[in-house]
């Protein structure tokens, strides 16, 4: 079996690694990076610790607006599907790379397989959301992490060739996080101590390109009685001068540089509690048993709201603070997401499907 997989982001690395190492010793996998996220920081440091094989392609799209963005990567998936003529293309989240391969790949006639298949926020505003919604419709398996997933797919008439297999994420994270123990001394870099911060990031467009709402969360922040470490983001940076905070953040909050997925993964582990607007790391943080803001109206992993260990917030300064400041919290977290082998019912559904 011949498949071509399309990443482009940080959080498509890592669900990529896990399918890939189950899958490669006995298929031929060809893989495609778009170039989204180009940095070391966001992409070559996440393709070291993972031991991801380089890629087949580099598109190196970089950054732009959605529309350019996603048309450069259309244009160079679809010259890659022509030249690789693969038996399936592996698509992979939320991003302008799993839609811009949803695109190529159906105008070409080939099969496509969404990881991540079903999750939905109910805000179209997102370009995420738009992004997961129209892979979803053009795909023909489709591998959702949730009987909720499934349930949001029934919901838009999608049926077909759709599985309840878990979360990839899962798998990922159980790996990483026994390797971060051993390997990661990023506590011990940062002089942290082990349930004695909170670790914080800010990425979201909604968060950081409006004023009034990055200013509502850097105060909060600020003003919270914990040490709140802050991984920044490229994105935020220019935010945070533009907008005046910048002193403010340094001096309140402790920034410092972007870290790797091992390192990542021991800081959240380590965290008191975790406040964010990434989708990601929500999941990341229940899998962990950390407990989660997450600053957003809505959240596509709502399960993790309705069992408790994650408290949408917004940049609503009363409930960060609030939330920033409870101890009521669960002590122990369901099976909400699979068994930790998700990648490898993926391949074997994949192995078996037997449609033309």
């Amino acid at each position: 079996m011949k498949l071509v997989s399309v990443v482009g982001a940080r959080p498509q690395f890592v669900k990529a690694f896990a399918v890939s190492r189950h899958l490669r010793p006995d298929h031929e996998e060809i893989l495609v990076h778009t170039g989204q996220h180009y940095s070391d920081d966001l992409s070559a440091v996440f393709f070291d610790e993972l031991s991801i094989p380089d890629p087949d392609y580099n598109l190196g799209v970089g950054s732009d607006t959605h529309g350019r963005q996603t048309a450069a990567m259309i244009e160079g998936i679809e010259e890659i599907l022509l030249e690789e003529s693969p038996d399936i293309v592996l698509l992979y989240g939320d991003t302008n790379s799993t839609l811009a391969g949803a695109i190529a790949a159906s105008k070409l006639d080939d099969p496509i397989a969404h990881v991540e298949a079903g999750l939905r926020s109910h805000d179209r505003s997102m370009p995420e959301e738009i992004n997961r919604v129209l892979t979803d419709h053009v795909s023909d398996l489709l591998f959702a992490p949730s009987d909720l997933a499934k349930t949001m797919l029934e919901g838009e008439g999608i049926t077909d060739g759709v599985h309840v297999v878990g979360d990839v994420g899962y798998d990922a994270i159980r790996w990483a996080r026994e390797r971060a123990a051993d390997r990661s001394e990023i506590l011990e870099q940062s002089a942290l101590e082990e349930d004695n911060y909170v670790l914080g990031t800010i990425h979201r467009p909604k968060n950081t390109e409006t004023p009034s709402r990055l200013t509502t969360i850097i105060d909060a922040l600020v003003a919270a009685p914990q040490r709140v470490v802050v991984p920044l983001h490229p994105r935020t940076e220019a935010p945070l001068r533009e907008y005046g905070l910048w002193e403010a953040a340094n001096r309140g909050l402790e920034i410092i540089d972007p870290v790797g997925y091992l390192d990542f993964v021991h800081l959240l582990e380590g965290a008191e509690r975790v406040v964010t607007d990434s989708g990601g790391v929500q999941k990341e943080a229940f899998y962990l048993e950390t407990p989660c803001i997450t600053l957003r109206e809505e959240t596509e992993w709502q399960e993790t709201v309705d069992c408790g260990w994650n408290r949408l917030v917004g940049a609503d300064q009363e409930a960060l603070t609030a939330a920033l400041e409870t101890d009521s919290w669960p002590t122990s977290t369901p099976s909400l997401y699979g068994d930790g082998r998700a990648a490898e019912k993926i391949i074997t559904i994949l192995e078996n499907d037997d449609r033309d």
